[in-house]
């Protein structure tokens, strides 16, 4: 069943009668995880998207029409996807957006591309606000995917220079990621970057995604290696009982972490999260002004402050919103390749300074903060003491990996 939202539908469709215009919409999808064990991050890619549509909408929409917003839940897993990407199609999407899973994200991409392939005049664009597993633009690279947000090296790269400068990485490092390509990518960069933060990894764990219900073992295992730090890409459920584990052990290893910025995760680790690290896109403290205005407005509409990837959704439709300025209709309707074309020189200004998209294998360029938590953060957060302190900021060209050389992108003549 479609996730559609009447009253947004009914609201659109009663602009366009008034309006008289006869030309076609543009249709943004949400395809994400919005039922079963993780849709928790799913749910917070929906509301960010329909934030960023409403804030689209406000500056005009698309042709003098307002920009329609369909939702599709995926049920957390490829097949979902598949299905409800097909429903999307033929509802008449132009734009699809995912983040939850680069297991999902890696069959969304393919399913686009050869949709595209097959449907020359009917293409559609995949803009992915989270699916981070390096294959999605490296071999999988392909002209309709855009990516607006980090990958493993880049992560990696900043969480392991900034805990280096802040004297917190040690030297001995304990690596635990989920068994799929974002964690398989996650393990290989920590690996990699050994050279460069002065460690050793003690340890590498793999482990089943999302089935795990206690981390006791593993918490076990981690503390037996005396490590230092324990790096890990872990989100959603894995991580929520990973730190669940170490308050109930009390380990004393210090994070490294992509996504601690979730919610639920301090509050689950006690206060033994204080000194812990996070590599994210967004932190409100380290964007001052701009960024306090940017929370404020979020909240004031939504309901509650954007955290772990909402921003990152928000700044990757803004550069939607940014190519639609300057793709002109022709014949009242979108050509989705000039889109894609304007998506490749998409360009907006953030808090924590500009984001771009990189042509030669469309993975946005964007600024990359590390924060710990701390008591001292200006902002809390799940209703604790504590919140993220951040600790340095990279800017894009700072936080920015070399494409891939497994990205041959092809465009369309």
């Amino acid at each position: 069943m479609n996730m559609h939202r009447p009253f947004r539908v009914a609201a659109v469709a009663a602009a366009c009668l008034a309006s008289g215009l006869a030309s076609a919409q543009v249709k943004i999808a949400v395809v994400e995880t919005l039922s079963g064990p993780n849709a928790a991050s799913g749910l917070m890619y929906r509301q960010s998207a329909r934030y960023a549509v409403d804030r689209i909408n406000a500056e005009g929409g698309w042709n003098g029409q307002p920009v329609q917003l369909l939702e599709y839940d995926n049920q957390g897993g490829p097949a979902g996807a598949a299905d409800k990407l097909k429903a999307a199609i033929a509802d008449g999407v132009h734009v699809v957006v995912q983040g939850a899973s680069s297991a999902v994200g890696g069959q969304i991409t393919e399913d686009v591309r050869k949709h595209n392939l097959r449907n020359p005049g009917k293409e559609i664009v995949y803009l992915n606000v989270g699916a981070e597993a390096l294959e999605l633009t490296g071999d999988k690279c392909h002209f309709h995917h855009f990516r607006v947000a980090g990958n493993p090296q880049v992560r990696v790269k900043a969480l392991v220079l900034a805990m280096k400068q802040a004297n917190a990485l040690g030297n001995k490092v304990y690596s635990i990621n989920q068994n799929y390509s974002w964690g398989q990518d996650m393990e290989k960069s920590i690996v990699e970057s050994a050279g460069l933060g002065g460690y050793e990894v003690v340890e590498k764990t793999l482990h089943d995604t999302n089935k795990i219900q206690d981390f006791s073992p593993y918490v076990a295992k981690i503390a037996a290696t005396k490590a230092e730090t324990v790096m890990t890409g872990n989100w959603s459920n894995d991580l929520l009982l990973l730190m669940k584990a170490t308050k109930a052990a009390g380990l004393k290893a210090r994070f490294g972490t992509t996504f601690l910025d979730q919610p639920g995760n301090i509050a689950n680790a006690g206060d033994l999260a204080v000194g812990h690290f996070v590599a994210h896109p967004f932190n409100a403290e380290a964007g001052g002004a701009e960024g306090e205005r940017f929370v404020n407005d979020y909240k004031a509409k939504m309901g509650r402050a954007p955290v772990a990837t909402d921003p990152q959704t928000v700044f990757g439709l803004m550069m939607v919103g940014d190519a639609l300025k300057r793709t002109p209709a022709q014949g009242g309707a979108l050509n989705v390749n000039a889109f894609a074309r304007a998506m490749e020189t998409a360009k907006i200004r953030t808090p924590l300074g500009e984001i771009s998209m990189r042509a030669a294998d469309h993975q946005a360029l964007l600024p990359i903060v590390v924060s710990t938590v701390s008591k001292d953060a200006r902002y809390k957060v799940d209703e604790t003491d504590m919140g993220f302190k951040p600790v340095k900021v990279f800017s894009a060209a700072e936080a920015a990996v070399p494409p891939q050389a497994s990205c041959k992108m092809q465009r369309p003549s």
